[in-house]
């Protein structure tokens, strides 16, 4: 059995954007992947994705949910504090056989391990947006983690229709956000330096590289929390885009696609 974490947050003082914390708002976001999944890949109405959806359990207790759970891919925000008061509860309440999977997008494993009560079957195992186009797995370890336990997440990637990336040693940011975060970093600050609106860096970005979307339009499928969280851990730059990421869009409940607008309007 796979189990997946996530748990509800707030960055004040804007309360527009706090995703539910009940099993009802999980499966309203979920059937809206459906509806994304029949929309953007060709022969998808043929009624596996809806099946996949019935198949899914729901919980807000992590005791009923990982009861019998052979691995825990935990995907709550990233802010490190929050991981670990989140895998100290999954280590007393897991079985013993339980492998834990965070999905962070930049923070070090390491950082978490200790938290976990079991640094051996404990890893990294990142998703990209989109999996059904974007479908790699990047898998990375800490000095502790079983070498039994990485071969068989990387394995698993494999039989869920993931390309597995094995990452060979801790690197904050996995192969692809260590290149995609400096660039959304380097739009973000054409735009908050008001050297060009974002429909113009994204239109540049399209045309200059043939790229179907421009660092905005990726903002808004990433949606803008997680940025915001990133940004706000950084140094001091990187405090003043998040300081405008929040004022001008997130505070105005402009938060990605998922809210119906960020950097973009969306039906």
């Amino acid at each position: 059995m796979i189990v997946t974490t996530a748990v509800p947050f707030r960055v004040e003082p804007h309360r527009s954007h706090k995703p539910s914390d009940t099993p009802r708002g999980a499966k309203e976001r979920f059937a809206g992947l459906v509806e994304t999944y029949k929309n953007e890949v060709a022969g998808a109405a043929d009624g596996k994705a809806q099946a996949t959806l019935d198949r899914l359990s729901y919980s807000t207790d992590l005791t009923e949910a990982t009861l019998d759970a052979d691995l825990v891919i935990e995907a709550v925000p990233e802010i490190l504090d929050l991981k670990r008061s989140i895998y100290t509860t999954l280590g007393q309440v897991a079985p013993a056989k339980t492998i834990f999977a965070t999905n962070s997008s930049t923070l070090l494993p390491s950082d978490i391990a200790d938290s976990t009560g079991r640094p051996d079957r404990f890893l990294a195992m990142h998703f990209a947006n989109r999996v059904w186009s974007s479908n790699t797995a990047e898998v990375m370890g800490t000095s502790q983690t079983s070498s039994e336990v990485f071969d068989t997440i990387v394995e698993f990637a494999g039989e869920i229709g993931m390309v597995p990336i094995p990452i060979h040693k801790e690197k904050a940011g996995y192969v692809l956000n260590s290149l995609l975060v400096p660039f959304l970093n380097a739009a973000l600050d054409l735009a908050a330096g008001d050297y060009a609106a974002p429909a113009d860096v994204d239109k540049t970005w399209r045309i200059g590289t043939g790229s179907p979307l421009g660092p905005f339009q990726i903002y808004d499928i990433i949606g803008l929390n997680t940025p915001y969280n990133i940004l706000v851990n950084g140094d001091d730059h990187a405090k003043e885009l998040a300081a405008w990421l929040k004022t001008n869009y997130m505070d105005r409940g402009k938060l990605g696609i998922a809210a119906g607008e960020g950097f973009y309007k969306y039906n």
